[in-house]
């Protein structure tokens, strides 16, 4: 059965992608809308693209504590999006900026830390060889050479909302994988 209007909030409950795919189709050009909104200030379009892969993530995650009809979805999407976009704004905010005038040379951490930095590095190549060639592809071009979806969709031949939904299930992924790794303030 496909996905429609009447039945994807309980299919998304249960888990099923498919009903994922059905709201980011419908709701992408909305919650983006709401995010270029607040975080285009930050002038940092890659944060946006972040941004909205992290809303669906967080609809995925809390889906079975919304309560209502495809109504009260949208009003509750675009909650979501908002308060995700703030939280971005803010954490963007408070990044400091600095000139190459001012940046210490010297990296300032001990031996050990930059050890623990080499391990972790090998073992999220590690983890990065176990995602498919495509998903892998989309992941260096992404997050390590910083290219936005748009950029990353023309290059691969794939929709914009395909790119969300690789990234979106290659986090997943990652994640369960990763569970004693730290990676970082922000992580994958």
């Amino acid at each position: 059965m496909k996905c429609n209007e009447s039945n994807f909030i309980k299919r998304l409950q249960s888990k099923d992608e498919y009903a994922l795919e059905y709201i980011v189709d419908q709701y992408l050009p909305l919650i983006k809308g709401i995010l270029v909104k607040v975080l285009t200030p930050v002038r940092n379009s890659g944060l946006i693209e972040e941004c909205i892969n992290d809303v669906f993530l967080s609809v995925w995650d809390y889906s079975k504590k919304f309560q209502g009809d495809h109504t009260d979805f949208r009003k509750w999407i675009c909650s979501v999006a908002k308060f995700k976009a703030i939280d971005y704004y803010r954490k963007a905010s408070k990044k400091p900026e600095y000139s190459a005038e001012n940046v210490d040379v010297g990296t300032g951490r001990s031996a050990e830390d930059e050890w623990i930095d080499s391990e972790e590095r090998a073992e999220i190549i590690q983890l990065m060889n176990t995602l498919e060639s495509v998903d892998r592809e989309i992941f260096m071009m992404k997050f390590f050479m910083g290219c936005k979806t748009e950029d990353i969709s023309n290059k691969l031949g794939l929709t914009k909302t395909a790119i969300d939904n690789r990234i979106y299930r290659g986090k997943r992924k990652l994640h369960s994988k990763a569970a004693n790794l730290r990676l970082g303030e922000n992580g994958l």
